[in-house]
């Protein structure tokens, strides 16, 4: 389970790797990448497919990028996260966010054994300060409906 501890520690991460960047600005991964950027996180883009990403270098993998992260925001499909997991673990990264639809029971397992602290089940957006109306929207129904990590 979620603790309201976990999703601050998460936050207070100065740099994130945002691990499901794509080159279309619509998907989440690059919502995600963009908006956490113009709250003044410093942001390290991966995709193996991509070079770049809103003219930033984007990195193949975790363990490619040219320093470790504080944490990391997982916006793949739940097949590919515990691959992804195994990545930060490789990388030296003890802090993730499975982004909503991302998490896997065994990408939760694995982290849970390794000793990576993990948020699943919650949309980062709704958390990161200066949230837009969506996620402000988003946000106090689920505290209507007592969801939100305690």
């Amino acid at each position: 389970m979620t603790t309201k501890a976990t999703v601050d520690d998460f936050l207070s991460q100065r740099t994130l790797a945002v691990i499901g960047v794509s080159r279309d600005s619509r998907k989440f991964g690059s919502m995600v990448y963009r908006e956490l950027k113009s709250k003044g996180y410093r942001v390290l883009p991966v995709n193996p497919k991509m070079e770049t990403c809103d003219g930033d270098r984007c990195y193949p993998s975790l363990t490619a990028l040219p320093e470790r992260p504080g944490a990391a925001v997982i916006v793949v499909p739940p097949a590919q996260t515990e691959a992804v997991v195994r990545d930060a673990a490789a990388a030296g990264i003890k802090q993730v966010w499975m982004q909503q639809g991302a998490e896997s029971p065994a990408a939760i397992q694995f982290c849970q054994e390794n000793g990576i602290s993990e948020v699943h089940g919650e949309c980062i957006l709704m958390f990161a300060s200066g949230r837009s109306f969506p996620h402000i929207a988003h946000r106090w129904v689920w505290g209507l409906l007592g969801k939100l990590p305690k």
